[in-house]
């Protein structure tokens, strides 16, 4: 028997809604994880303060189908997070996509200890959390997108975390207000593809992808 509209839980109404607008067909499974990875984010918060959003109901668009937003432009098999924070866009992208291997890169105590913690309850074995200054890290092997959630402006995310992506990969920044002023002064061997004006849904606040590519 279906269960009444009026019994389900509104989070679940909400995080459904919005990724069927963006056309984002996820099973029951990952739904759950993506409930339990709020509700970890909400109690974490009461101490540790990963992010200024308080709710879970708000964490959906602002956090979670933001964070979604960008998955049309992620390609290949390894991606890095870049200053993951609470693990966003990250971890949305690993339970979304659990074919691709996520590196979370963060270099605070407090929030690498919660991402830890988000992976372990999640059981997500494509998904590991490095503690490490982005500027300092030198990976085996290059990503093939290196994607960050405002982390900082273009041309310092580019000079800051660039060398983590191998030749042909993508850098993915995903920005509020159009970015184009930003994109003047980034380093040579850099490309830009594409900025992209996306739509959050339940978000009447501007986002931005700016997709660049090293040549």
């Amino acid at each position: 028997m279906s269960t009444p509209a009026a019994e389900i839980d509104p989070r679940r109404r909400i995080l459904g809604a919005g990724l069927r607008d963006l056309h984002l067909a996820l099973g029951n499974g990952t739904l759950d994880q993506m409930l339990r990875y709020l509700e970890l984010i909400e109690k974490w918060n009461r101490v540790y303060n990963l992010t200024a959003i308080r709710s879970a109901e708000a964490m959906i668009p602002h956090h979670i189908l933001d964070s979604l937003t960008v998955l049309p432009w992620v390609r290949g098999e390894r991606v890095v997070d870049v200053g993951s924070g609470a693990g966003l866009p990250g971890i949305p992208i690993a339970l979304a996509r659990p074919e691709i291997a996520v590196t979370l890169l963060e270099i605070v105590d407090k929030k690498t200890a919660f991402l830890q913690q988000a992976v372990g309850e999640l059981r997500l074995p494509n998904v590991t959390v490095v503690r490490e200054r982005v500027e300092n890290w030198e990976p085996v092997d290059r990503f093939d997108v290196v994607v960050a959630r405002a982390f900082a402006e273009t041309a310092e995310f580019v000079r800051t975390a660039g060398h983590l992506v191998r030749p042909g990969g993508r850098i993915l920044a995903m920005k509020g207000l159009d970015p184009a002023t930003e994109l003047h002064s980034l380093p040579p061997g850099i490309r830009v593809a594409e900025v992209r004006p996306v739509s959050v849904p339940g978000l009447a606040a501007a986002r931005h992808v700016v997709v660049l590519e090293r040549l």
